[in-house]
């Protein structure tokens, strides 16, 4: 069996609002095994004997959309490749106090990331500081920047994205790991 993490991207925002239970049965009813919830419900962790990755996120997206009558972007992400983001430290070099450390997914279908980095988003004082494969790190510093770089990233991109904490995936890898 292969673990899994899906991110969903705004599951819960925009005055909607989905419980981890509707969720975990939309993932059981498509076969998915020892199918969990981690924090919020965007981020699903589930076993399969599939091994198209392609194939798994259209899947998720087709039923999400017949759950809950809106299309939810989900993003793939194996156990060790997030492992390798971990072990990348992307943010080494980085403590200042009270900054948070993010890693926005890009769809599999990304080339590679196009902006010169680092780059500071305008208006604010969050930096985008490197790209590597489907992942970008940015920096926030507070005052409500958390929610800037996935914005300004699909914007660039002109494609879905989704954003978690650096904390989170840590805590995935070492719970679900």
């Amino acid at each position: 069996m292969l673990r899994l993490v899906a991110f969903l991207r705004g599951i819960n925002v925009g005055g909607r609002s989905v419980k981890k239970e509707k969720l975990k049965e939309a993932f059981t009813g498509l076969g998915f095994q020892n199918v969990s919830t981690y924090r919020q419900s965007g981020n699903i962790i589930f076993e399969t004997t599939s091994t198209s990755m392609e194939e798994i996120r259209k899947k998720i997206e087709d039923a999400l959309r017949g759950v809950l009558s809106y299309d939810v972007s989900v993003f793939i992400r194996t156990i060790p490749q997030l492992k390798r983001i971990i072990d990348m430290e992307p943010f080494r070099g980085q403590s200042k106090e009270g900054t948070s450390f993010l890693v926005t997914m890009l769809p599999s279908s990304q080339p590679k990331f196009p902006l010169q980095l680092p780059l500071t988003i305008p208006k604010s004082t969050a930096q985008i500081i490197s790209a590597e494969g489907k992942e970008v790190f940015s920096l926030t510093h507070g005052g409500g920047e958390g929610a800037l770089p996935n914005p300004f990233v699909e914007s660039k991109l002109k494609a879905k994205a989704t954003t978690r904490n650096m904390n989170i995936i840590r805590e995935i890898v070492e719970k679900f790991g």
